[in-house]
């Protein structure tokens, strides 16, 4: 089996400098699996049997900007027409900790492949697009089958992470329809206490990224049958994703949408000030039946949209007719008066006048001017 595509092509001349030298370079991972799924393929990351200090001579002979990224782990990255490339020596685990592993290099493709975590990230391609398969992924990518690589608790304990990376590749490129993996989803459930070793920032991380997914829903349920959930954002039911993701509805997935339906306590995600200022505005939102112009006005555009769509999958009730053109109307309206339009109020009273002659506007549906509100 080949793969082809203009990020191999892009990717020749790096694959080149090491064949050239009488190494093997391959293209590894990610984007070998999203070739073979027909999914975009982003990063370019190459294996190859030198070692990283004879990379970056190649590199610097070969014209090539080299950055040592990660020697201890035997990553360098190479920059080509401002292209990043990390290319990462053959590598065998000599012992892991839950959260790293101390590594030896090897120049056996397959002692490579074992130490990944799921079958269809052990894949490798040659620079014609000969796809190599040392641990039998294929299948796995043909069938979206989510499977990690060897014994499923060993590969956990390894690095507790890949608990949350198997739920997140499930929601990204699982088929749904055949169900999650049971040896899977069992290490995970007994392994569930090891992520208290991960940090808010890994954690925040992956959740962002499943939660962007077309539809987590499937996964993120698994999550809370196996305790996962529990760990990582308590507090949160996982039942209204399904009916969130339905009335999305070819909307762009948002991974603070879903979190504002999810609901549960966020400190091990270690949001942004502005991602937590945002939920919590959609949060007390959520509590009243403002309508949707109104949270257009006084939330903006994107958030109003998201709180009107959570609050529909909470409650289990349609959209608002016109939801969406009334959301942008608030987002649009602008409150005609200023603090310069009643010079004879100062302090306390001139706020507590612009707030009722606000809420009078708001109350007319936009349509009071500037002499309305002052008469």
């Amino acid at each position: 089996m080949r793969i082809a595509g203009g990020w191999l092509t892009r990717a020749q001349p790096v694959l080149a400098l090491l064949a050239e030298d009488g190494h093997q370079a391959l293209v590894v991972g990610g984007c070998v699996r999203n070739a073979l799924m027909d999914v975009p393929v982003s990063d370019v990351d190459i294996a190859t049997d030198a070692r990283p200090e004879h990379v970056m001579t190649l590199a610097e002979a070969g014209g090539l900007r080299a950055v040592p990224t990660g020697l201890a782990h035997g990553t360098v990255t190479l920059v080509l027409d401002g292209h990043g490339y990390e290319v990462t020596s053959f590598r065998r685990d000599v012992e892991t900790h839950g959260r790293h592993a101390t590594v030896a290099f090897s120049e056996d493709v397959a002692e490579d492949a074992a130490r990944r975590d799921f079958t269809i990230n052990a894949l490798y391609a040659q620079a014609d697009g000969q796809v190599l398969d040392p641990l039998g992924g294929l299948p796995d990518v043909q069938a979206r089958r989510v499977r990690f690589v060897g014994d499923a608790t060993a590969r956990i304990t390894e690095d507790y992470l890949r608990i949350l990376r198997f739920f997140r590749f499930q929601a990204q490129y699982g088929d749904p329809a055949q169900g999650l993996d049971p040896d899977a989803l069992d290490a995970c459930a007994r392994g569930v206490e090891g992520i208290a070793q991960l940090s808010a920032e890994r954690i925040g991380a992956e959740m962002r990224k499943l939660l962007a997914a077309p539809d987590p829903a499937p996964a993120v349920a698994a999550m809370a049958q196996t305790g996962v959930l529990a760990q990582v954002l308590p507090g949160a039911d996982a039942r209204v994703l399904a009916p969130l993701v339905h009335l999305e509805a070819g909307a762009v997935p948002s991974s603070l949408r879903r979190l504002l339906a999810l609901g549960g306590q966020t400190d091990r995600l270690r949001l942004t000030k502005r991602e937590a200022q945002a939920l919590d505005r959609g949060r007390a939102a959520l509590g009243a039946m403002t309508p949707p112009a109104e949270l257009g006005y006084r939330l903006g555009a994107d958030l109003a949209r998201d709180v009107v769509l959570v609050r529909a999958a909470l409650l289990d009730q349609p959209l608002p007719p016109d939801w969406q053109s009334e959301v942008a109307r608030g987002a649009a309206a602008r409150f005609p008066l200023r603090a310069r339009d009643l010079p004879h109020l100062h302090g306390p009273a001139l706020g507590l006048a612009l707030k009722e002659a606000e809420a009078r506007w708001i109350a007319s549906d936009f349509r009071l001017e500037k002499p309305d509100l002052l008469g």
